[in-house]
């Protein structure tokens, strides 16, 4: 069950058909901040690397945010030299902005990035790709904490890094094991979807972006990787440190108030197209009914509570009605959000007022019940009362559940998902290499190519690959897809 403000829900995964094509397959990305000294060397042996080792066309894209160096000369005269390497320039620092606004405007089918120090073994990169070209997963982390990960650097940032993952799993549930390694991937449908969500500009970005996933369902695959630390690195730790942690605390509020509209990034279950083409069978009936019971049990029992609380200064209709209304509109909160996974405020009122209908006839079975008790003799046991309630609770309860299911949470299309879903457009076939260099960059799907292939794309954070701008308000409610930055103070 989708909000009403969702577009409905990601298509199912595929594998990414080979042939040949002029789009690149994967896009690596390497933001950077006046890094003039390891620019070249950098790009240079990237580029060598997946010469020799990737079977696919390619792009390498500079993002260069804000430098005020030499770095903006380095990039264009690399751009001129080596066909595969474009530059992006933006006008405002942020490592979160930069991968957003290229991303957002890339065509390739696959995203990536890492870091311009290359502390990440390059060998990690066909294997942390691979997951998401055949399908099997929607993004892919490098770890650097895994057990079979080899790793070469002081104990200050290893600890900082440990203290941090716990932290993330303390605070947030995260399951994955590193949040900060600069080596990742996602599928372009997915950030799509994804970066509209992800409110961060900085460092906190990937993190950010890694949970949501993780809440939504998405799949997240783990590369173990070589690492060795880059001695000379200009990050700010304790500036970092804090910002994430301020990150934390706005991800984590948001995630429990349910103003993110994750319900948009869910996938279908099974990615086999029989699967798929299942009729008459009702899609995620068995955790709806496992969430159902769980809610009930704990509803009636706080009910039963509540009764007996009601039962010392009043008679026992009073009291069922009284515990059966607070007891109710729990319930329909619970149920709401955990067992027809409907997420923020929106449609809550209605959804309420068709929940006292529901309790209203809850009331009627419960009521009848005692009724029915005291007709039958005079002074009857509190015991025998509340196992009068509960059988009638029961059946109260099987009837809530079909309510629920068919009047007050209903699926549009009768079969588990949003028949509004979010259509993608169709990959083209795995491009071979080599790939023309008139294939610009910023061409994104469908649109033509640029007139000069070699000129370097300026854009300000905030701005869209149309050159129109967007508003620089952060929003957590729902978006459009093509939204770009929505800026930030630093």
């Amino acid at each position: 069950m989708r909000t009403d403000s969702s577009p409905g829900t990601l298509p199912a995964r595929e594998h990414l058909p080979a042939g040949d094509a002029g789009t690149p397959v994967l896009d690596v990305v390497i933001p950077v901040y006046n890094e003039e000294k390891d620019l070249q060397p950098c790009v240079r042996r990237l580029h060598e690397h997946l010469k020799r080792t990737f079977p696919y066309a390619f792009r390498i894209t500079i993002a260069d945010n804000a430098s005020t160096d030499t770095t903006p000369q380095v990039a264009a005269r690399l751009e001129q030299e080596i066909p595969e390497v474009t530059h992006f320039r933006l006008e405002q620092k942020g490592r979160g902005r930069a991968l957003r606004t290229v991303w957002s405007a890339s065509n390739a089918p696959i995203l990536a990035y890492m870091d311009v120090d290359l502390s990440t073994d390059l060998n990690a990169l066909l294997p942390l790709v691979a997951p998401l070209i055949s399908g099997h997963s929607d993004l892919a982390i490098g770890s650097r904490l895994a057990r079979s990960s080899r790793v070469v650097r002081g104990p200050k940032r290893e600890f900082i890094s440990r203290a941090y993952n716990l932290i993330l799993r303390g605070s947030l549930q995260a399951r994955f094991s590193d949040a900060q390694c600069g080596f990742k991937a996602i599928r372009r449908d997915v950030a799509q979807v994804l970066l509209p969500l992800v409110e961060d500009t900085g460092w906190f970005f990937d993190t950010e972006m890694l949970v949501l996933a993780e809440r939504a369902g998405l799949r997240i695959h783990e590369v173990p990787v070589d690492w060795v630390d880059d001695p000379d690195s200009t990050v700010h730790l304790v500036k970092t440190a804090t910002d994430d942690l301020r990150g934390v605390w706005r991800v984590g509020r948001a995630l429990a108030t349910g103003s993110l509209a994750l319900d948009r990034l869910t996938r279908p279950f099974g990615d086999d197209p029989r699967d798929r083409d299942l009729t008459d069978v009702p899609k995620g009936l068995t955790r709806r009914l496992v969430g159902f019971c769980v809610v009930g049990g704990l509803s009636t029992l706080f009910y039963l509570v509540l009764y007996s609380l009601f039962r010392q200064f009043s008679g026992s209709q009073v009291a069922n009605a009284l515990a059966l209304l607070v007891s109710a509109i729990a319930n329909t909160a619970a149920n709401r959000r955990l067992t027809f996974g409907v997420r923020g405020r929106a449609g809550a009122v209605r959804h309420q007022a068709q929940g006292l209908v529901v309790f209203g006839i809850g009331l009627v079975l419960t009521s009848g019940s005692l009724a029915a008790l005291n007709a039958a003799g005079d002074n009857p046991a509190h015991s025998t009362e509340l196992a009068v309630l509960i059988a009638a609770n029961l059946a109260a309860t099987v009837l809530r559940f079909l309510l629920f299911r068919a009047w007050v949470f209903p699926d549009r299309d009768g079969s588990g998902t949003d028949s509004t879903a979010v259509t993608a457009a169709p990959y083209a076939p795995l491009p071979q290499r080599p790939v023309p260099h008139q294939q610009s960059y910023g061409q994104s799907y469908g649109q033509q190519p640029y007139e000069q292939p070699h000129q370097t794309t300026q854009v300000r954070a905030g701005a869209a690959a149309d050159g129109s701008w967007r508003d620089a308000t952060p929003h957590l409610q729902p978006v459009r897809p093509h939204d770009t930055d929505p800026g930030d103070p630093r």
